[in-house]
């Protein structure tokens, strides 16, 4: 649409509404992704069923969104081959025989080093910083809460913050795909911006360091200090023995399997970055980059756990199918997000709004604005990335129109969505953060509001104050 009316909104209205109602991000991307087309199809329904799949396919005629696909699968690959590698237990053992944790403090602070440092996709932060730090925190009479809220914090926040890892590919490739010139360094510099994901991480580096308990989490450590694990009547969302897989009779379980494939996938991502841009970082491929440096991690855990005899090549592929399998749900949310992102865009969605409200509204409501409607869909719907999907082509567009810079617009798109999936009790993080935790979901959800919205309530000021100097 060259003139883009009131009925360019109508599709992510539709998509928005879907998620409130259904809390299906899937089916909520699709009936945008129809609606979309069917717009565009001159309100053909059935010509615009078939336009909508025909431009999921086109997604793949992309080569930065097809690589970006790809890094989801082979991520997967890459948190399966680590997990079965025993190497998060040998980790543990290494604390543990060095005597590197002796407090309550220590516990916590391990939880936090480990959610900030092992930043390669949420899920995986989650769940290696719980099963490490977690008989820790039992010994030294850490509440389970105050640790899914620590693994909780420095997941989803930590990820946003950092491109080279899954997080950083999907967005970059949403961007990519809106037509962003240099999108990595956009990306880049909308970190600086990320209010919320900063706000949280050091929030919970504050609890950890003073012991700053409010509300629920108070009475929690409490009563975990008398000697209760859990409060009388809640249920763990999984017991513990069922978070890690058997050890292996081949091999002791060793640190390094852990550390050495993260540590070169993390490594490799400049030197991608330099091999693209022809030497200069700014202009190398965040999406070929990423690609390049998960396989390049997965190539040294093959070559570790081949030469320590822990699996023969076929395990390790079946391994790793089993691991790319896991993902594939993301892989489609990806698929469809990058679809309606296109579509979105040549409905001049953004381009409208922005329209609408110029010189209707003071700079400074724009970026809270933006904030908190993407904290409402991520708390509704459960997902930061399904969020991030809807808002993006709405907020770049907007920015350009209105004139403004677009970093800004980015940050407060990415903030809110981690902001609600944060404080949401059906976001997958926060179930999986009980669960690596082995704690009542419920009082994981409970403890943890009171510093979400905390964080929130600082996000929302430093955007207005952000927004007021643009």
């Amino acid at each position: 649409m060259s003139d883009p009316t009131w009925i360019s909104v109508l599709p992510p209205v539709l998509a928005i509404a879907l998620a409130i109602w259904t809390r299906q991000v899937y089916l909520s991307l699709a009936g945008g992704l129809w609606f979309a087309w069917t717009i565009l199809s001159g309100w053909n329904p059935l010509t615009g069923l078939a336009a909508a799949i025909q431009g999921a396919v086109a997604v793949f005629g992309d080569a930065g969104d097809a690589r970006v696909i790809m890094f989801t699968l082979v991520i997967g690959a890459l948190i399966a081959t680590v997990e079965a590698s025993g190497g998060v237990r040998g980790f543990v053992t290494l604390l543990e025989d060095n005597e590197w944790v002796n407090s309550s403090k220590r516990a916590q602070l391990l939880a936090w080093i480990a959610g900030v440092v092992i930043f390669i996709e949420s899920n995986i932060t989650v769940l290696v910083a719980g099963s490490v730090a977690r008989p820790l925190c039992d010994r030294y009479k850490c509440s389970r809460e105050k640790l899914a809220y620590i693994i909780d914090s420095t997941s989803a926040p930590i990820c946003i913050l950092i491109p080279m890892n899954a997080w950083g590919a999907y967005n970059l490739g949403i961007l990519e795909g809106l037509g962003v010139e240099n999108a990595l360094g956009v990306f880049l510099q909308s970190i600086l911006y990320n209010f919320y994901a900063i706000a949280a991480v050091l929030l919970t580096l504050f609890v950890v360091l003073t012991g700053f308990d409010i509300g629920p989490m108070k009475k929690a450590e409490e009563r975990t200090r008398k000697g209760d694990l859990l409060w009388p009547g809640a249920t763990p969302m999984i017991d513990e023995d069922v978070l890690a897989p058997p050890p292996l009779d081949r091999i002791p379980p060793r640190a390094r399997n852990m550390i050495m494939p993260i540590a070169a996938m993390v490594i490799f991502m400049p030197i991608s970055l330099l091999i693209t841009g022809g030497g200069d970082l700014q202009q190398g491929s965040g999406s070929t980059s990423v690609l390049w440096s998960v396989l390049f991690g997965l190539a040294v855990a093959w070559v570790m756990l081949l030469a320590q005899r822990a699996f023969s090549a076929d395990e390790l592929v079946k391994v790793n199918l089993k691991g790319a399998g896991a993902l594939v749900p993301l892989a489609l949310i990806l698929l469809l997000a990058l679809a309606l992102g296109d579509v979105i865009d040549g409905l001049g969605t953004g381009v409208y709004v922005a329209q609408v409200t110029a010189g209707t509204m003071p700079n400074f409501v724009y970026l809270p604005l933006l904030f908190l409607v993407s904290g409402g869909i991520a708390f509704s719907t459960g997902t930061s990335w399904g969020t991030f999907a809807i808002m993006l082509p709405i907020a770049v567009p907007a920015a350009a129109t209105l004139g403004l810079p677009l970093a800004p617009f980015v940050a407060a798109s990415l903030a809110g969505g981690v902001f609600g999936d944060h404080c949401s009790p059906i976001s997958d993080t926060t179930i999986i953060s009980s669960m690596a935790a082995a704690t009542d979901h419920i009082d994981h959800v409970r403890t943890q509001l009171p510093y979400a919205l905390l964080g929130g309530a600082v996000a929302v000021v430093c955007f207005a104050v952000l927004g007021s100097t643009l």
